[in-house]
């Protein structure tokens, strides 16, 4: 497969998990996922897919193509222009909180300035740094970001919502049933309750696990008054982890680098169905097919 079908195909496999309802205006659905580097016309058989890739890995890939021939890097986060417009992406987000009750406008009132926030962080940081070491060395590099947490966060809706847990312990059971799961307790880093009684019931749950990074901590509250009781989350800032303790919701991380290993894993599955590649897992992922 070529480069340039490769991630067209991406793109379109995390079109279709989007919660989006309709299409942005300006036709662009994920602005921090990008062919970083590489001939569009490229043939493309062996590929190492990491969460995190920048220097380090990059070095690690060229010595791999030396020595056993590679094709294409893949980094989960994004890196270069795709990290710098990762905020835009966010916007997303409005249509998961709408989808727990909360008003459209609403939502993307608050949202306009946690993602001015996330800009302004974002700004001061040397993007292009990975993207400059892809380029020496001459390796094929992409980004794939969103459509790969769309893919976790349309799994994981579907999952809990068929299997209907009770208690907000359940949900630690039912994500440890997962591998990518399992695997990341077997390190330390597996699920865990950090926000409520592991007995206390779930109620409506918000599944926290696209669009881009954390949104405003100012939602939790509202969402409360719109009956949700237990988040769901890959990770949580120390700032939003109090005000979600004012507000008293049951709070479950699933994992960070094990549910981006889960996404990836989804979105990989579905890319094989057209042709199959051979992986390398380095920088926290693992590959499980299913």
């Amino acid at each position: 497969m070529k480069l340039s079908q490769l991630f067209s195909q991406i793109i379109k496999f995390g079109i279709d998990k989007d919660p989006r309802i309709k299409k942005p205006q300006d036709g662009k659905y994920f602005p921090d996922s990008a062919i970083l580097n590489g001939d569009p016309d490229l043939d493309i058989r062996k590929i190492m897919v990491g969460i995190d890739i920048e220097g380090p890995e990059l070095i690690l890939a060229d010595k791999l193509r030396e020595q056993q021939g590679l094709d294409l890097v893949i980094s989960h986060h994004p890196e270069g222009a795709a990290y710098a417009s990762l905020h835009q992406v966010m916007k997303l987000q409005a249509d998961v909180l709408n989808k727990m009750g909360l008003k459209f406008d609403l939502a993307r009132k608050l949202l306009d300035e946690r993602m001015r926030e996330v800009e302004r962080r974002v700004m001061s940081q040397n993007h292009m740094r990975s993207v400059d070491i892809a380029k020496l060395l001459n390796l094929a590099f992409i980004c794939v970001h969103t459509p790969a947490d769309n893919h976790v966060y349309s799994f994981m809706n579907q999952y809990l919502r068929e299997a209907k847990p009770k208690k907000v312990k359940d949900i630690v059971g039912l994500l440890m049933q997962l591998p990518e799961y399992s695997q990341a307790a077997d390190n330390f880093c597996g699920p865990k309750i950090i926000l409520g009684n592991p007995n206390r019931p779930v109620g409506k749950v918000l599944v926290e696990m696209t669009g881009g990074t954390e949104g405003p901590k100012e939602t939790y509250d509202k969402l409360y008054k719109c009956g949700v009781r237990t988040l769901v989350s890959m990770h949580l800032s120390e700032e939003h982890f109090k005000k979600v303790k004012d507000v008293n919701l049951n709070v479950v991380i699933a994992g960070h680098i094990s549910s981006d290993t889960l996404g990836l894993n989804l979105l990989l599955d579905r890319l094989e169905k057209k042709e199959k590649f051979q992986f390398i897992d380095c920088s926290g992922f693992r590959r499980i097919r299913r």
